[in-house]
């Protein structure tokens, strides 16, 4: 493997953008949150990862939430965004959360805390980084007087927040496709009953994986995505990430204000690889992080790739941690990138042959660092029940069935302390919470989504019934639509 690039980063110097297949000149922050995926079907990463001294650290451990998140985003942002905007955006973004540290930690056990990442209008993690970004959208909008259009998939909590993040504010609009079904009742109402005419909500007759290849294929093309100059709300948006950076740093600091000089882990209920990617960065950006445990559902596939060194897809499987089942993970390329020392030419092959043959193994020697990267667990449906209720025999705690899946996989296997991200309130989930015999309850927010009107469409899972779908929906484009930054394909540079 090559040194890694990132290294070589300096305060001052300019951040730009590269795509993890290398196919694109770089590209500024503001024009990477509108291109979304790259326009050579990768993902985009920063061209150099910031390298934080100690000093610094010390330096940002008495700041706030809001402060902290002013101090990281701005490394990526540079000068394209002014301080004063981004303190602007940040701060209206999280006046919507109702804890005033944002993410506050909860001590579970001596050497288990969690961190509560569900205090934002739709109560589930994705509110971090998507209050950000909808605010983000918003001032470009503003700033270009240009129409944005967003195009999202969701497993049921991304939609939601995105919604929340955008529902009527001017010179934006979004649609949000989810699958029939596969979402529960809270998630659905919290997508459903918003009718602010510049939300759509297409329920495609398939899964989660099939939500995000008909997203990746629109994206794709790339007359269609510049004719509505399309935007990304998933997490292949680098945004997305930049913003959830910022609550691995948080917790660290409140977790060693307590117990001064303790080795500190961190356990991730993920499915598609974004919210420990983040974890990832800031490790190695000079977070002392001792470990990442990846936890997951029986949709297991990054827990194989982790302990075997496979990527393949197996049989879907329905969990009672609906946001998790994921057999693609978005995200996954992009540490292929890291892992391959920044290799682009190295990732484009990896994932053509993926598409190709619909797996891709990495040999011993790089498992060998993946296993340095990560810990990996997979919890069953009914360890997952048995967490839950075992839980809140013993603490009074009520976890929701994707934090407790970080929780199962965190237990008696670290020294020091692990961080067990809290990613959703269990009221979100009350269907695997009632399996385990428990009541809870409901947030009054939550409590008044029964028996609202709802609203949606149902269509096939296929990129060409979507499309029909978006045509009508975004309607012919304006001439407004030119002021914004150019993303069209004549961006790409040759490859090889």
């Amino acid at each position: 493997m090559s040194r890694p690039k990132s290294a070589c980063w300096a305060e001052g110097d300019v951040m730009q953008y590269v795509s993890t297949r290398g196919g694109i000149a770089p590209v500024g922050f503001i024009q990477a949150v509108l291109m979304g995926l790259a326009d050579d079907g990768g993902l985009l990463v920063p061209e150099q990862l910031p390298q934080l001294s100690a000093s610094t650290l010390e330096h940002w451990r008495g700041l706030s939430y809001q402060e902290l998140t002013l101090e990281l985003f701005s490394l990526f942002a540079g000068d394209e965004l002014p301080r004063a905007d981004l303190h602007a955006i940040i701060d209206a973004s999280y006046a919507t959360f109702t804890h005033p540290e944002v993410t506050p930690l909860h001590r579970l056990q001596d050497d288990l805390y969690l961190l509560e990442l569900f205090h934002g209008p739709t109560f589930a993690f994705k509110d971090v980084a998507l209050q950000l970004l909808g605010n983000l959208y918003a001032h470009i909008s503003q700033q270009t007087g240009a129409v944005i259009h967003i195009l999202g998939a969701t497993s049921g909590d991304t939609g939601a927040s995105a919604i929340a993040g955008v529902r009527g504010k001017p010179g934006v609009r979004i649609c949000i496709l989810y699958p029939q079904g596969r979402v529960s009742e809270v998630q659905q109402l919290q997508m459903t009953t918003i009718h602010d005419d510049n939300v759509l909500n297409l329920a495609i007759e398939g899964t989660f994986d099939d939500a995000q290849r008909i997203i990746k294929e629109l994206f794709g093309d790339a007359a269609f995505k510049e004719h509505y100059h399309l935007r990304a709300i998933n997490s292949i948006n680098i945004a997305r990430i930049l913003a959830q950076i910022t609550y691995y740093f948080y917790a660290y600091f409140r977790v060693t204000e307590q117990q001064p000089g303790v080795k500190i882990s961190f356990s991730v209920p993920t499915g598609n690889f974004g919210d420990i990617f983040a974890g990832y960065l800031a490790k190695r950006m000079g977070l002392p992080v001792e470990r990442l445990i990846l936890a997951t559902n029986e949709n297991d596939i990054l827990v194989r790739f982790v302990q075997e060194g496979e990527y393949q897809p197996a049989a879907f499987r329905s969990t009672h941690s609906p946001s998790m089942d994921i057999q693609v993970a978005s995200n996954f390329e992009r540490y292929l990138y890291y892992l391959y020392g920044e290799d682009a030419a190295k990732v484009r092959g990896l994932m053509d042959d993926f598409k190709a043959q619909g797996f891709l193994k990495v040999p011993d020697a790089d498992l060998a660092q993946v296993q340095t990267d990560f810990a990996a667990q997979s919890v069953s449906n009914q360890a997952c029940l048995n967490t839950i209720v075992q839980t809140y025999r013993d603490s009074g705690y009520l976890l929701d069935p994707h934090t407790a899946c970080g929780v199962a996989a965190a237990t008696g296997t670290l020294e020091g302390v692990t961080v067990a991200l809290a990613t959703a309130h269990p009221a979100k989930f009350n269907e695997a919470i009632a399996l385990g015999g428990l009541e809870q309850n409901f947030p009054p927010q939550i409590s008044a989504l029964f028996g609202l009107p709802q609203r949606q469409q149902v269509t096939q899972a296929s990129s060409e019934a979507v499309r029909q779908q978006l045509v009508t929906f975004f309607g012919p484009s304006t001439p407004a639509d030119d002021a914004l930054p150019d993303d069209r394909t004549d961006q790409t540079v040759p490859v090889g």
